[in-house]
């Protein structure tokens, strides 16, 4: 199988050339443009999923030798997260030779972050099945590197955080409210508050109202240890 042009400059962008470019092809393949003859790439995300789990948290017990599973948990779960498979899926500009159906693409799907978190993982599986496990693991080292390297000693989300701040506090839980939500349905826009018990409030916007939501946690934790 011959790759199109478009798809050869992605290999060159990848700095990876398959030996079976129909494993390529198929990573990038959304259901919505699957077929009897065209396999969609969800069984590629579940493989790619187990895959970046591993490496990635092999590279931080060999970063870390000595910090505990407490520590390592919530720095391997910013890690893998499918917000962070979505950045840097649009840092190699994944969504751009993404195979979608014509539904999906008026609807924004090059774009969408699941699409795009899920599709990333559907590529390490299919460089893990051409190349091998020291392959995949040098292309999700050298991809994650910056990230990994600047991990926080606590990765704890700031929704976590917030929340044990709280009920130490002996306070109910933080309650989130979406304030505004703006831009089109395929690329929407929201802004979420936080408000505590004790009166304190924060805001937050982003594309998705789960991020939304943890920066309104964040700046308010910045808020209260600022005061």
């Amino acid at each position: 199988m011959k790759l199109s042009s478009e798809l050869s400059a992605f290999s060159k962008r990848i700095k990876y050339s398959f030996n079976k470019p129909e494993l390529l092809v198929r990573a990038l393949t959304h259901s919505s443009f699957s077929s009897a003859t065209r396999p969609d790439n969800q069984r590629l995300e579940f493989l790619g999923d187990r895959v970046l789990g591993l490496v990635i948290a092999q590279t931080l017990l060999e970063k870390d030798i000595s910090a505990s599973e407490g520590v390592l948990a919530p720095r391997f779960n910013a890690m893998v997260r499918k917000e962070t498979c979505a950045e840097i899926a649009r840092e190699i500009n994944l969504g751009e030779v993404l195979k979608l159906g014509n539904s999906e693409m008026a609807s924004g799907g090059r774009k969408k972050q699941a699409i795009l978190g899920d599709t990333m993982e559907a590529l390490i599986a299919a460089i893990y099945l051409d190349g091998g496990f020291v392959v995949v693991s040098e292309f999700i080292t050298q991809l994650w590197g910056d990230r990994i390297n600047k991990v926080e000693h606590d990765a704890r989300d700031p929704k976590t955080s917030l929340q044990e701040l709280v009920q130490g506090w002996g306070q109910s839980p933080p309650i989130y409210s979406v304030v505004e939500r703006s831009g089109p349905d395929h690329d929407p826009i929201f802004k979420v508050s936080v408000l505590v018990t004790s009166g304190e409030s924060g805001e937050g916007t982003s594309k998705s109202k789960r991020l939304a939501e943890q920066v309104a946690a964040k700046n308010l934790l910045e808020r209260i240890k600022g005061e």
